[in-house]
């Protein structure tokens, strides 16, 4: 399959000339401790420099150090827009993961700060954007707006959860990033729940049932 390309922004903007249009990405929905991250960035077609878009892909493709890298060049390259958002373990156990990912992208977006005329958001589900929306199953790979917003998502997660793992050592948050791996049970079975654990999910909920 092709990698990330524009053929996506120039398809809509072939429809809607003036159109600014973001790609939209979030991570972070199957941990079981930390927020879920989402990330929106709009990126000017004709000066992204070739170097930075030819590393674009994504994130779940790119080593730790490529993602840094290209996360320091996006923020660098002074073409890029960029906006993220947030939806924290209390949202996230009150409204559930997919609706406190779709309020983590509506944050992502209108931290932008600009009017967004068509949103290009990774996945088959549309949040409710003051925009029009199209869905692309993996995205991340096809788009270089979606590919850019992947990678800002991914790194500024994994940062929150390596800080976090030093207030919280033993449940190898700086490695695993607060997914399910046997580190992170062993952790919950020896130490506990934090206030960074997402109660709703089976593992921390049956763990904290059978106290």
């Amino acid at each position: 399959m092709p990698g990330p390309s524009f053929r996506f922004e120039r398809a809509v903007l072939k429809r809607l000339p003036d159109a600014i249009i973001a790609g939209v990405d979030e991570v972070g929905r199957g941990p079981l401790a930390g927020p879920v991250t989402a990330a929106a960035v709009i990126l000017d077609l004709e000066k992204t420099p070739a170097a930075l878009l030819k590393g674009l892909d994504d994130s779940k493709k790119l080593s730790a150090a490529q993602r840094e890298e290209l996360y320091a060049a996006l923020y660098a390259c002074g073409t890029a827009v960029i906006g993220l958002g947030q939806a924290g373990v209390l949202e996230i156990d009150s409204i559930n993961i997919l609706n406190a990912s779709h309020r983590a992208m509506e944050r992502a977006v209108a931290s932008l700060g600009r009017v967004v005329t068509v949103a290009l958001v990774d996945g088959n589900r549309a949040p409710k954007l003051d925009c029009e929306v199209e869905t692309i199953v993996q995205g991340d790979g096809k788009s270089f707006s979606i590919a850019a917003a992947s990678i800002v998502a991914k790194v500024t997660r994994d940062r929150l959860m390596t800080a976090l793992a030093a207030a919280h050592p033993g449940y190898g948050w700086d490695t695993n990033m607060g997914y399910g791996t046997r580190e992170h049970i062993d952790g919950i079975a020896r130490l506990g729940v934090t206030p960074h654990h997402r109660r709703s999910f089976a593992p921390v909920r049956d763990y904290i049932a059978g106290q």
